[in-house]
C-alpha cells in the first residue's frame, strides 16, 4: 500500500451567513472530496497542540505525526533548510516577511504578493547595506524569505505579519521575554526601522507604486529558532522507505527536509490561485509509481482566507478538488498496488478573520476495501460523525500508515 496527504491550506473556514449558514467546505462544488468521504472513512483532527500559535509549520508538522514539544523551533529554521541554508548551532534562522507599511500601518503581510525576482533585487539590497558576519539576508520565495542572526536568541516575541493587518506597526515590534534576549530584540528591530528608510526610494518599490502595486517597503522577521531535532519519518514508519514532498512553500519544504522526504519542484507552482494544479497532481501520481508516501501541499485556499477573498477561497477549493484530487484518485484507483489517499487541511483560515485559528480540521481517508463510515460528503460538520471522531498528536499519521 502506497500513501499520500493531500493537504488544502486553510481549507476550513467558518460558517457565513452570505452563504447561508454554510461552511466553504459545504457551498463549494467538491465531487471528488464528497466521493473520497463517502467511500472512505473520516474524523476531525486537531493540528495545534495547547500552547501553540495555529501556524502552519506547527499544524503541518503535527499532522505528520511529529511532538510539537519536542521539535517545535519556529518556521525559521525549517525555510533555512528549504533553502539550502545550514544552520550552525549558534545560529538564529528567522522568517523574514517583504510586508507593506502605508502610514504607520500594517496593510498587507505580503507586500501585494510580489514576484520572488522582485524580492530576489531587495534582499539582496538589504544583504549589502545591513549584512555582516553576525546578520545574513537570505532570498526565499515571493514574500517569504530568511534572516540569519549568528549567536541570536530565540526568547523573543515576534507578531506573525498576517495576524495583524491593518494594524500601526510600532507597538507590534519586537520585545524580548528574558532580559538576555534584549540584544536581538533590539537588533531586530533596528534593522526593520533601516529597511524601511532604506526600500521606501529604492527604484523597484518607485516602479511599483507607479504601477498601482504596494511596494515591498519594510522587512518584518518573526518565528525563529535553532536547527530542530526531527527525526525523518522512515524512522517511525518504516513502510516509507522513500517518500516525496511536492509544495511552492519554502516552510513545508524545510519540514519534508527534516523529514526525509525528497522535494519535488513544479513549474509554475506558486502558492496562490494561480497555482498550477495539474502540474502538482501530475508530480505526485509521477512520484506514487516509485515512492511510497507523498506529501502534496496547495497553498491556495490560505492565502485567500488571508485576503478575506470568499470567492477566491470557494473557487481554490473547487480546484483542488476538481484538478488535484479528481485526477490523483482516476490515476491510481485501478493500480496494482493500492493507493491510500488523505485529504484535509492543516487549519482553518476564515475569511471573516483573515488569519489561522485552532479548531479542529476535518479529514478523509480512503483507501480500496477499506469498510467506510457513514459520512456522506467532506465537510466541517459531517466529519464529526465520521468514525476516526476526533484524533490528537501523532494519531492520524498513525491511522493512515496503519492501512497497509
Amino acid at each position: 500500500m502506497k500513501h499520500i496527504i493531500i493537504l488544502g491550506d486553510g481549507m476550513a473556514d467558518w460558517h457565513n451567513e452570505e452563504l447561508g449558514g454554510k461552511t466553504l467546505l459545504q457551498y463549494a462544488s467538491t465531487p471528488y472530496m464528497d466521493l473520497l468521504a463517502k467511500q472512505g472513512r473520516t474524523g476531525m483532527l486537531s493540528t495545534v497542540p495547547e500552547g501553540f500559535h495555529p501556524g502552519s509549520e506547527v499544524a503541518n508538522s503535527s499532522i505528520l505525526g511529529y511532538d510539537q514539544y519536542k521539535v517545535y523551533e519556529g518556521r525559521g529554521p525549517l525555510e533555512a533548510a528549504s533553502i539550502g541554508v545550514e544552520l550552525n548551532d549558534d545560529d538564529m534562522a528567522i522568517r523574514c516577511n517583504l510586508i507593506c507599511i502605508e502610514g504607520d500601518h500594517i496593510k498587507n503581510h505580503s507586500a501585494g504578493h510580489l514576484a520572488t525576482e522582485e524580492a530576489d533585487v531587495l534582499i539582496k539590497f538589504l544583504q549589502d547595506q545591513l549584512g555582516s558576519d553576525k546578520v545574513q539576508f537570505h532570498t526565499g520565495i515571493q514574500y517569504r524569505h530568511l534572516l540569519v542572526i549568528k549567536g541570536g536568541d530565540k526568547r523573543i516575541k515576534c507578531t506573525p505579519p498576517h495576524d495583524v493587518p491593518g494594524q500601526p506597526f510600532m507597538p507590534l515590534l519586537v520585545t524580548a521575554e528574558v532580559p538576555e534576549a534584549q540584544p536581538t530584540a533590539d537588533l531586530i528591530n533596528h534593522l526593520i526601522l533601516q529597511s524601511q528608510k532604506l526600500l521606501a526610494t529604492h527604484p523597484l518599490n518607485l516602479q511599483r507604486v507607479s504601477e498601482g502595486k504596494d511596494p515591498a517597503n519594510s522587512i518584518w522577521p518573526w518565528a525563529g529558532g535553532y536547527r530542530p531535532k526531527m527525526e525523518p519519518l522512515s524512522v517511525t514508519y518504516p513502510q516509507i522507505r522513500h517518500g516525496a514532498v511536492i509544495t511552492a512553500v519554502d516552510l513545508i519544504r524545510g519540514i519534508g527536509h527534516y523529514a526525509g522526504l525528497r522535494c519535488i519542484e513544479v513549474e509554475g507552482a506558486t502558492g496562490l490561485a494561480d497555482t498550477n494544479y495539474e502540474g502538482k497532481a501530475q508530480a505526485a501520481i509521477d512520484a506514487l509509481r516509485t515512492d511510497d508516501f507523498v506529501y502534496l501541499h496547495v497553498e491556495a485556499s490560505d492565502e485567500a482566507g488571508h485576503d478575506g477573498n470568499m470567492q477566491l477561497k470557494l473557487q481554490t477549493i473547487e480546484n483542488l478538488d476538481r484538478r488535484v484530487v479528481g485526477p490523483i484518485y482516476e490515476a491510481v484507483r485501478d493500480w496494482k498496488e493500492p493507493v491510500a489517499i488523505a485529504v484535509l487541511p492543516d487549519h482553518p483560515t476564515p475569511v471573516h478573520h483573515r488569519t489561522h485559528t485552532n479548531e479542529p480540521v476535518p479529514f478523509l481517508i480512503y483507501a480500496p476495501g477499506l469498510e467506510p463510515d457513514n459520512v456522506q460528503t467532506f465537510d466541517e460538520d459531517a466529519c464529526q460523525q465520521g468514525y476516526y471522531g476526533l484524533l490528537r498528536k501523532d494519531e492520524f499519521m498513525k491511522s493512515l500508515m496503519s492501512i497497509n
